[in-house]
């Protein structure tokens, strides 16, 4: 039986497949049902600083909505308390409770004093680990990008002095230099990062012209610049790498192993497939692993990396592979022609 163990975070996993945070791990029984099918670990559904925002001002809209009433009038209304946060931490200590295998919460947040709050009462649950969703979306603001990533290191810089747990950041491929700025989260101790956040982008209904916001599932296509990341960052850094996005099948996850991607997050996946799903993948994984007679991962994983390829191999993850392959592109194309 192949050994399908890893190491993520710091923490021994029975395999590299991760739920990723989703309505999925919003749910005791679905994460009950993803231990069942065999996932390593599980990312529960994140906790948005906009979404407790939004049911705050809700809530203080409902306790100031008989403020000009008569006196005797309000004594029949309850006080009303904001619970969002609180039930999302309730939650997720919950899911912790009830699992064996890690859980790692999520949080997704704007501001700096929420970040490190939420962050400590996150850890507050018994998680595992913590992972951060940095996320700045390109727009008319006169921040330049150095300004941006500045802000972000120093937010991360305090949740890493006031957080003992494992912390993993989930990133967006925003950045003018990815690889750069991850160096420089692995030496502040980041333990971890996942590659890369898939965002929902707004769409345009002509017909209606209307703004629309589509859920649409990931394709496998998708994967490819968590593979190219993946690829690059193996051997580089102290902390784990996880690719993420487009992971729907074992050959996806075979593939990030091969580059170098110490684990995977799939959402998409198990929406498509159910989470039983995660079994197959597994079984699968098993099966090559047995067929190329590698008896554990680290026999293989990396093996197709940037580091391994050496010199002569080297410019497929670089510049050069996208000339190379234009140059072969048209002369595919100029022989149909002829």
């Amino acid at each position: 039986m192949s050994d399908l163990s890893v190491t993520y975070l710091g923490m021994k996993l029975k395999n590299p497949v991760i739920a990723g945070a989703s309505g999925l791990t919003a749910s005791i029984d679905f994460i009950k049902r993803i231990e069942q099918a065999g996932a390593g670990a599980i990312v529960c559904k994140s906790l948005f600083e906009e979404e407790i925002l939004l049911q705050t001002l809700k809530h203080n809209k409902d306790i100031h909505q008989y403020d000009n009433w008569h006196a005797e009038m309000t004594s029949i209304f309850p006080d009303i308390e904001a619970k969002a946060l609180e039930n999302h931490l309730y939650w997720v200590r919950k899911a912790k409770e009830e699992v064996k295998i890690p859980v790692i919460g999520s949080l997704n947040a704007v501001s700096e004093e929420i970040w490190l709050d939420y962050s400590e009462e996150m850890v507050k649950t018994g998680i595992d680990a913590l992972e951060l969703n940095f996320y700045s979306a390109p727009g008319f603001e006169s921040e330049p990008s150095e300004a941006i990533e500045k802000k972000q290191l120093e937010i991360l810089k305090k949740i890493r002095k006031a957080v003992s747990i494992p912390i993993v950041v989930k990133l967006s491929h925003f950045y003018t230099n990815p690889v750069h700025f991850i160096r420089e989260l692995d030496n502040i101790g980041i333990n971890g990062f996942v590659l890369f956040n898939r965002l929902f982008q707004p769409n345009i209904n002509i017909d209606e012209e209307t703004n629309t916001f589509p859920y649409t599932f990931s394709h496998k296509e998708d994967n490819r610049l968590a593979l190219r990341y993946s690829a690059l960052l193996y051997g580089e850094l102290k902390g784990s790498v996880c690719a993420s996005t487009g992971i729907l099948d074992s050959h996806d996850v075979i593939r990030m192993l091969l580059a170098g991607a110490d684990a995977v997050q799939m959402v998409s996946g198990l929406y498509a497939n159910g989470v039983e799903h995660i079994a197959t993948l597994i079984n699968e994984i098993s099966q090559w692993m047995e067929k190329k007679d590698y008896e554990k991962i680290d026999d293989f994983k990396g093996k197709l990396s940037r580091k391994n390829l050496g010199q002569k191999d080297a410019w497929i993850y670089k510049r050069t592979q996208y000339v190379k392959m234009l140059m072969q592109t048209s002369e595919s194309l100029m022989k149909q022609i002829i």
